[in-house]
């Protein structure tokens, strides 16, 4: 055989060689190892449940922001207090009316029999008014807070993990390359290709997770400052409601009526 026909023919073999390796993204799944395949299936399963969170909290609090601003507005727009909370009870429930609810029910169930008149059972009438509805936003927000947890853990973990299947996949390339005594690219490319992808599977995985735990981050900690900065309202008018009917010109012109 000629020299020209040997180079030939090896030539023509590194290209079958090439040929036999399937480098689109099911190819390279197929011919990962057992512990790639895993790591890149944990992967896409995270990422699959990571969207679903992001997709369902997106519109979660979406509708939260929308029923807060007409709720807010039916609120200060001058209808009692004792009629809207009957409306309220109606209405489909989220932590801003079940706040504003809890608070109603302590000072209806409180004053059933009429308003306190000493300052002391005024004082104890409002920190319970205060934590019944403390209590209740904390429920809510932890609530509200549920599958945060996953999106951080996904974002900080899943780089590291399709980096450990990259580590372990080029191991097992290298191992392959030393038994065949083969150096040449395309024996080398299909198996680095492969523990590449376990990489970029986790980058897939992790940058929507940090991108959303941040931007819901910042909602909910919004509306539960929105939801405190109600609660703090709320017993400012019960505070005046209360001097109001306790006040001595008050008291004075009741006897005059």
């Amino acid at each position: 055989m000629s020299p020209d026909t040997a180079i030939t023919a090896i030539e023509n073999a590194q290209l079958a060689g090439t040929a036999a390796h399937d480098l689109s993204i099911f190819g390279l799944f197929m011919a990962a190892d057992i512990v790639v395949k895993f790591v890149m299936l944990l992967l896409i399963a995270a990422s699959v449940w990571s969207w679903t969170i992001i997709f369902a909290k997106r519109k979660t609090l979406k509708g939260l922001y929308r029923r807060a601003d007409r709720f807010e507005e039916a609120f200060w727009s001058g209808e009692q207090l004792d009629k809207l909370y009957e409306r309220v009870r109606k209405s489909t429930p989220d932590p801003l009316l079940k706040t504003f609810s809890s608070g109603m029910d302590e000072w209806k169930g409180a004053t059933s029999s009429g308003l306190p008149s000493s300052e002391t059972m005024q004082a104890s009438l409002k920190q319970r008014v205060e934590r019944a509805m403390t209590l209740t936003t904390s429920r809510e927000m932890h609530i509200l807070e549920k599958g945060m947890t996953f999106l951080a853990s996904v974002g900080s973990t899943a780089p590291f993990i399709g980096l450990f299947g990259t580590v372990w996949g080029i191991m097992n390339s290298f191992t392959a390359i030393a038994g065949s005594n083969n150096t040449s690219l395309a024996v080398v490319a299909p198996g680095i290709a492969e523990a590449l992808f376990a990489t970029a599977l986790g980058l897939v995985a992790a940058i929507p997770a940090v991108i959303a735990y941040n931007v819901f981050s910042t909602q909910i900690s919004g509306y539960g400052e929105r939801l405190d900065a109600f609660t703090d309202e709320f017993l400012s008018i019960l505070s005046r409601h209360l001097d109001t009917r306790s006040s001595p010109s008050s008291s004075d012109a009741r006897r005059r009526a």
